[in-house]
């Protein structure tokens, strides 16, 4: 216990812990849905998407958490736009943006005398410097964020679950997709101080994949998915403390990783209660 313990002694272990756990809740809320819905390519292009505006922020001087939130609102607004008024298909439109948003935002890094520090740890997560500041901003982002789950929560399972019979009931589809895309854009601000825009996907779909391994209805799978990810944060943090390794993509691994344990597990019971029947029958 003690070897636990001792890693959250220090005050910016502490504020890591805070930090992390908070995006646990945003990314868990939104990612249920994600999962769900079948748009984890979506989430990861949103993911990506952000990067032209944290750089512009960096190389500009203004809040890299306003840069991230009009990049991800953009991304996710073009996604619709283009997927709606066009024949192309929503994947197409993602992969087309996706590429697009991430070559711009090398070519704004590339802008630069030498790709900053600043810019490394936005990208791939500062766990161990989250401040009081950044952990301020996550919980404004994340009420928003749990709030307008709240409100939406029947739109968003009626669109989730049977898309034509929200059409007849009034939930008005179109609206309830925009303004998922518009939670994940904020659920992924909310989590890219503590573990990097390129790592944010873990837990968006990490914690809530393995849920939907475990248990089926969607409150459920939120709650679980939470307690899921602030166990991968504990162990990501404890192994990034005691060996060295970088905070943010620890916690990332360890959140994949609890899907495939559990997936083979499941695999493992499946085989195990299949061989008696089986022997039984011959």
């Amino acid at each position: 216990m003690q070897f636990i313990l001792e890693v959250f002694e220090p005050a910016f272990m502490q504020r890591a812990l805070v930090g992390s756990l908070i995006a646990v809740v945003a990314t868990s809320l939104v990612g249920t849905w994600v999962v769900l819905r079948g748009l984890a390519f979506l989430g990861d292009a949103v993911a990506h998407g952000v990067i032209p505006g944290i750089a512009l922020a960096v190389l500009w001087g203004f809040s890299p958490v306003i840069g991230a939130l009009v990049a991800a609102l953009i991304m996710s607004g073009l996604v619709s736009v283009v997927s709606n008024r066009t024949l192309v298909r929503e994947d197409t439109a993602i992969g087309l943006l996706f590429v697009g948003m991430l070559s711009l935002g090398i070519v704004i890094v590339s802008q630069a005398r030498s790709f900053s520090t600043e810019v490394t740890a936005l990208l791939f997560g500062d766990v161990l410097g989250v401040r009081v500041e950044d952990i301020r901003t996550q919980l404004v982002a994340t009420l928003v964020v749990a709030v307008v789950s709240l409100v939406f929560y029947r739109p968003f399972l009626a669109l989730t679950f049977n898309s034509a019979k929200a059409q007849t009931l009034g939930m008005r589809p179109r609206v309830a997709h925009t303004v998922l895309l518009s939670l994940l854009a904020l659920s992924i601000v909310a989590s890219f101080q503590a573990i990097g825009t390129l790592l944010v996907f873990g837990l968006l779909v990490g914690p809530p994949a393995t849920a939907s391994l475990l248990v089926h209805r969607v409150p459920w799978i939120m709650a679980l998915s939470m307690a899921l990810g602030a166990l991968a944060v504990v162990a990501g943090l404890v192994v990034s403390f005691h060996y060295g390794t970088a905070g943010g993509a620890t916690i990332a691994g360890f959140s994949v990783l609890q899907f495939f344990i559990v997936l083979g597990v499941r695999e493992v019971s499946t085989s195990l209660r299949r061989t008696p029947t089986a022997a039984v029958s011959h």
